[in-house]
């Protein structure tokens, strides 16, 4: 094995989930070093957000083999891992340092410096853009080796896309993104 493959922080081989019904997901190679921007695409419908959530440990395969030493952490995945619309970004922060055990329970408000100006606004009130910033700090006090965001480019216009690429990049993780624009892919993802 070749010591770039060893050095990856997740590695999938084959990775893929068939049920009954078919295929959802197949023949998922790749592997995901550090700082490196991973991008997934595929039609709709093929198994893009499973794949992803395969791939962060939290869907089950039938197929291939995934190796992942490193921790992960998801950004915002529609339907499965979206902040609260009626909680404020602050309320968000300071609930996810107390859940991890980094603020005490008793500040009702965090002064992290994860907050930006936006803190006292309802997640409701949020552009696409900075939910998905929200949803990126929220992941990175997890201090992950990976983080996984779904859609970065629903919603967004090519320039939000762009914006939202550089502050990933910025992270200095390595990221595995889903998006619909296939110039956008690293990685194809379907049946």
């Amino acid at each position: 094995m070749g010591a770039e493959l060893e050095a990856a922080l997740l590695r999938a081989e084959g990775l893929g989930l068939r049920t009954r019904r078919g295929w959802v997901f197949r023949d998922l190679d790749l592997a995901v070093h550090p700082g490196e921007l991973v991008t997934l695409t595929g039609p709709a419908g093929g198994g893009r957000t499973s794949a992803l959530l395969a791939l962060g440990g939290r869907f089950r395969t039938s197929h291939g083999t995934l190796r992942n030493p490193g921790r992960t952490a998801f950004g915002l995945v529609p339907g499965v891992n979206e902040p609260e619309p009626a909680l404020t970004v602050a309320e968000h922060v300071g609930e996810r340092l107390r859940l991890l055990g980094l603020a005490r329970p008793w500040h009702r408000r965090s002064r992290h410096a994860l907050l930006a100006g936006e803190s006292d606004d309802l997640v409701r009130d949020l552009s696409p853009l900075d939910r998905h910033r929200l949803m990126i700090k929220l992941a990175l006090l997890e201090d992950p080796d990976v983080l996984l965001i779904d859609d970065i480019d629903v919603g967004l216009t090519p320039a939000e896309t762009q914006t939202l690429l550089s502050d990933l990049d910025a992270t200095g993780r390595a990221v595995i993104a889903v998006c619909r624009d296939p110039f956008l892919s690293t990685v194809g993802v379907g049946r």
